[in-house]
C-alpha cells in the first residue's frame, strides 16, 4: 500500500468510526426482533476475532488456521473461573485473555520460524491440540457433553440479560477494537507490519525486528479472540469443543478473505456476509434441497472462498469504498455547480 491508499482507508475509516456508534445507538430503537439481535451479537462476536485476524494476515502477512483453540481458551477460561470457582465472569474474561497471549508467545516463537504453507500447519496442529485437550479433559471442561450454567455478564448491577443489552456490549467491545487496531495499524508497529508483509528481506535489512513485531500481532489476535469467545460464553450459557474446532479456524479465515484482509473493516463486513449468508442458507437449503445435510455449508463456503480469490481477491472492503466514493464523487459533483452559481450572482454577472 502506498501513502495515498493509506491516507484514503483513514480517511473513510474516520467517517465510518462516526457513523457506526450512531448506528448501534439507534438500531435497537428501530428493531424490535430478538432474531435479528443474535444475528448481530454473532456477527460482533466474529468481527472482534476476525480483527486480529486481519492485523496478522493483511498486515503481518502471516495465515494462522489455530484462532479457534484462542476463542475456546477465552470461553472456557471464563466458563471455569465464573462457574466452578464462582468469580466475577470479567475476572475471567481478563484471565482467558492473559492466558491467550501467554499461549501465543509460546506457540509464535518456534511457529515464526517457519514460513508459508508450514506456517499454517504449525498452527492448524495447534488447533487440534488445543481442540482435543478441550474434549479429554471432563473434569473440567466437561467434555464433548460440554460445558452448562454459564451465567449472563453483569455490571454495577445492570444484567445485560436481553438480546439487546448484550448487543450493546458485544458492539462496544468491536468498535473498541477497531480503534485499537486502527491505532496500532497508523503507528510506527503498522508501518513495521506492512513492511514486513512486503518483503521480509528488505525489513531485515533496515533494522526491523521481524519476529518481535510478528509475534506482538500474534498476541493481539489470540486476545482478541479469546474475548470474544468469552463473550460467545456468556451469550449462549453452554459451550462444548465442537465450537472450536479446525472448521471454526478455517470459517474465520474465510470471513477475513471475503471482507478484505487490507482492512479492518473487512472484518465486519466479512463477518456480516458469513453469517447473513449462513442464515440463508438455512432457510432455503431445505426447501430446494430437502436430503442436503449440514456438509452443504461447507461446500457452499469453499466455493465462495475460490470464487473470492479470483474475482475479488482483495474482498469486499474495496468495492463498498469505491461505491461510497463515487456516492461522495457526485455529490461534490452536484454541490460545485452551484457554488459558482452563488459567486457568479454576488457579482451581478460581471465576468458575462
Amino acid at each position: 500500500m502506498n501513502k495515498k491508499d493509506l491516507k484514503k482507508i483513514y480517511k473513510s475509516s474516520t467517517m465510518a468510526l462516526i457513523i457506526l456508534p450512531i448506528l448501534v445507538g439507534l438500531l435497537p430503537v428501530v428493531v424490535q426482533s430478538n432474531y435479528i439481535f443474535t444475528v448481530l451479537i454473532m456477527i460482533g462476536i466474529y468481527a472482534i476475532v476476525c480483527n486480529g485476524l486481519t492485523m496478522l494476515i493483511g498486515y503481518a502477512g502471516q495465515i494462522s488456521l489455530g484462532h479457534a483453540a484462542f476463542y475456546g481458551i477465552g470461553a472456557y477460561s471464563s466458563a471455569i473461573i465464573s462457574v466452578t470457582y464462582g468469580i466475577s465472569p470479567w475476572i475471567g474474561m481478563i484471565v482467558g485473555m492473559i492466558i491467550a497471549a501467554i499461549v501465543a508467545v509460546i506457540v509464535g516463537i518456534p511457529t515464526f520460524k517457519l514460513k508459508g504453507h508450514y506456517l499454517a500447519l504449525a498452527t492448524l496442529g495447534f488447533g487440534i491440540i488445543v481442540f482435543t485437550l478441550f474434549k479429554e479433559f471432563r473434569d473440567l471442561t466437561g467434555g464433548s457433553n460440554g460445558f452448562f450454567g454459564i451465567p449472563s455478564l453483569s455490571l454495577f448491577g445492570f444484567e445485560f440479560n436481553s438480546d439487546a443489552r448484550y448487543f450493546y456490549l458485544v458492539w462496544f467491545f468491536v468498535i473498541v477494537g477497531i480503534i485499537f487496531s486502527r491505532n496500532i495499524i497508523h503507528s510506527r508497529i503498522g508501518r513495521a507490519l506492512r513492511s514486513i508483509e512486503g518483503s521480509e528481506i528488505a525489513s531485515d535489512a533496515v533494522g526491523v525486528n521481524i519476529m518481535n513485531y510478528k509475534l506482538q500481532v500474534f498476541v493481539f489476535s489470540a486476545m482478541f479472540a479469546s474475548l470474544a469467545g468469552s463473550l460467545l460464553a456468556h451469550y449462549v450459557s453452554f459451550i462444548n469443543p465442537d465450537l472450536f474446532g479446525v472448521m471454526t479456524s478455517i470459517y474465520f479465515l474465510i470471513m477475513v478473505i471475503i471482507g478484505g484482509s487490507q482492512n479492518i473493516w473487512g472484518s465486519m463486513i466479512g463477518a456480516a456476509a458469513y453469517v447473513a449468508l449462513g442464515e440463508l442458507l438455512k432457510h432455503y437449503i431445505p426447501i430446494i434441497l430437502p436430503n442436503a445435510g449440514g456438509e452443504f455449508e461447507i461446500v457452499f463456503f469453499g466455493l465462495l472462498l475460490v470464487v473470492t480469490l479470483i474475482y475479488m481477491p482483495n474482498g469486499l472492503s474495496p468495492q463498498i469504498e469505491k461505491v461510497f466514493n463515487k456516492f461522495n464523487s457526485k455529490k461534490k459533483g452536484i454541490q460545485a455547480p452551484l457554488q459558482v452559481s452563488k459567486k457568479h450572482i454576488a457579482s451581478g454577472g460581471e465576468n458575462q
